[in-house]
């Protein structure tokens, strides 16, 4: 037996923990004697090539099935897409660390920089950073987000307008409000000028087109976003503008902790199941199918939204990049990811089904 005192024989011991446990205990003083017989007096701690070895055969060790030439591939692609999501999930609870969106007071100080000597005809204020409609999401509206309409699952914002005939050309408006954003300290990052005609076939001759110019500007961690629209009508806001908090530091290294927790953790329980349907395991096919079912059910919608939100971006300027989550297709695809894991799910509770070798030792122990 390998001494337990030694610091070396200590430190091979905690790496050897990559091992699963019974392969631990039927083998693990015999793979420390022989590291250890090997190693030049005086040495205290494993040498950097033994540590990934060690790291690198002990997962590998985890997964079972040494024959199998894809179970590495397999176990990759699930704890790749748990660490996806576990990301996701983070950055999502990090957002909290967000101020507060701006109040009613801040919102008309700034409108009133925008547009001089004009209150807002309305204020509205959300409660929370995302939302579902730009209402708070509640167990009601489930339904209808899985089915479907989880794109409108998104990031909310203070907003404030005034309606009304504009009381200037709408390139005049535009050209005072970035003026005195400069002067107020607001830097500008974008103007974009829309043209729509909202109109269709022979009657777009009658139709007045209506242009958009929009303003992104930024100071501190808050998003101004400004709307200028030349429609004449009344009642319909000719000036409108948004604010947004800018995405909280927390969010990129609670991603990154959340992400690689989670692909640790798929790796494990992916590789648990893995040995516990080696056969003849009585579940073993069954099992298969269902990782199978969740790998598509959860791949799917990523290899579908990566390069839609990256064309979105392409495509039309943004202040800040779209949640992490919306790259992975949730909300939006979120009736995939729950199927996905119901599947998951139940692959595990099958897994835990005693083998038949197990059953037949116990038969052979009870007779």
């Amino acid at each position: 037996m390998a001494p337990t005192g030694d610091p070396l024989a200590r430190r091979y011991r905690r790496l050897l923990r990559c091992y699963p446990r019974a392969y631990r205990r039927e083998r693990g003083d015999e793979l420390v004697a022989l590291l250890l017989d090997t190693a030049p007096p005086g040495r205290t701690r494993p040498r950097l090539r033994e540590v990934v070895d060690l790291i690198r055969n002990g997962m590998r060790c985890r997964l079972g099935r040494p024959a199998s030439s894809t179970v590495v591939a397999w176990a990759a692609l699930a704890a790749v897409v748990c660490g996806l999501f576990s990301a996701a999930l983070s950055a999502r609870v990090a957002w909290e660390t967000a101020r507060p969106l701006p109040g009613h007071a801040e919102t008309g100080a700034i409108f009133r920089t925008v547009l001089p000597d004009r209150e807002p005809d309305e204020i509205t204020t959300p409660s929370s950073f995302f939302g579902y409609y730009t209402q708070p999401l509640t167990l009601q509206a489930l339904d209808n987000l899985l089915l479907g309409d989880g794109g409108e699952y998104q990031q909310t914002a203070t907003g404030a307008w005034a309606a009304g005939p504009p009381p200037a050309p709408p390139e005049q408006i535009a050209g005072v409000a970035q003026r005195r954003l400069r002067e107020a300290g607001w830097h500008l990052d974008g103007v974009t000028v829309h043209r729509s005609d909202d109109c269709a076939g022979k009657f777009c001759a009658a139709v007045v087109p209506v242009t958009y110019t929009t303003l992104d500007a930024s100071r501190g961690d808050t998003l101004l976003t400004v709307t200028v629209n030349s429609r004449p009508e009344p009642d319909y806001p000719y000036l409108s503008i948004d604010l947004r908090r800018t995405t909280p530091p927390l969010v990129l290294p609670a991603a990154i902790g959340g992400g690689l927790l989670g692909a640790l953790a798929g790796w494990l329980v992916f590789g648990w199941a893995s040995r516990r349907t080696e056969t003849p395991h009585p579940a073993r096919a069954v099992v298969k199918v269902l990782f199978g079912v969740t790998l598509l059910l959860w791949w799917l919608p990523i290899l579908v939204a990566v390069p839609s939100v990256a064309s979105h971006h392409g495509a039309e300027q943004h202040p800040q990049w779209h949640p992490f989550w919306e790259w992975l297709g949730q909300p939006t695809f979120s009736l995939f990811f729950l199927v996905g894991s119901v599947s998951a799910l139940l692959a595990i509770a099958l897994a835990t089904l005693p083998r038949r070798d197990a059953d037949r030792i116990s038969a052979l122990v009870s007779g």
